[in-house]
């Protein structure tokens, strides 16, 4: 990571929060040298903080940490993009977010899931995991899973109890995203035909 904090006079580079599941902006802050290392070193965002003149580790009296997932650094080298996975509301205010916005944007999970979460499961797999155990199975059964699931949706939607509905719902989904990385297609290719049919 090439970061150059003599940039700035006082040593401090701007660092802005996005939340790595759902891409919301959380908050900016600043960070010297010292304050990067012990973010990458524990996993926890740490700030310099300009008004106490110390490392302020986000969370440290709230609990509501900021969990690293992935540090990047801009094209000049002088500023960070931190994806973090919130422990919990970002602003000192209670609000989700320092710009007053809601963090429940939920569809970006579903790229989570399937980027970070059932690819690992391909690429490492385990004996104890039911997704690898689809993976090992291959396309047909898969597909099969695909096909009930999707047969238990129709038979619940015409129901009235929506939290068996909304289950089989997220079984489906999961099921889909197995699928579509089994065969290497990325959920945003699909997204990006639904987007080529409205415009």
């Amino acid at each position: 990571m090439n970061i150059d904090f003599n940039k700035s006079p006082d040593g401090l580079i701007p660092v802005v929060i996005q939340d790595s599941q759902t891409s919301k902006v959380l908050m900016l802050g600043y960070m010297n040298e010292e304050a990067l290392v012990k973010t990458q070193t524990e996993q926890k965002v740490t700030f310099f903080s300009r008004s106490k003149q110390r490392l302020w580790t986000k969370g440290e009296t709230s609990d509501n940490f900021l969990f690293v997932e992935q540090i990047l650094t801009d094209c000049d080298g002088d500023t960070l993009l931190i994806k973090a996975r919130p422990a919990g509301p970002t602003c000192h205010t209670g609000a989700d977010t320092c710009f007053e916005e809601t963090n429940r944007g939920q569809a970006q999970f579903l790229n989570y899931l399937q980027q970070q979460i059932i690819r690992d499961r391909k690429a490492n797999p385990s004996d104890t995991s039911y997704t690898t155990s689809l993976f090992n199975k291959g396309v047909n059964k898969i597909a099969q899973k695909v096909g009930e699931e999707a047969v238990e949706v129709v038979i619940e939607a015409k129901d009235q109890n929506h939290d068996l509905f909304k289950g089989e719902v997220a079984d489906l989904l999961f099921h889909l995203l197995v699928l579509l990385e089994h065969k290497n297609i990325d959920l945003d290719e699909v997204i990006s035909v639904l987007r080529s049919r409205h415009r």
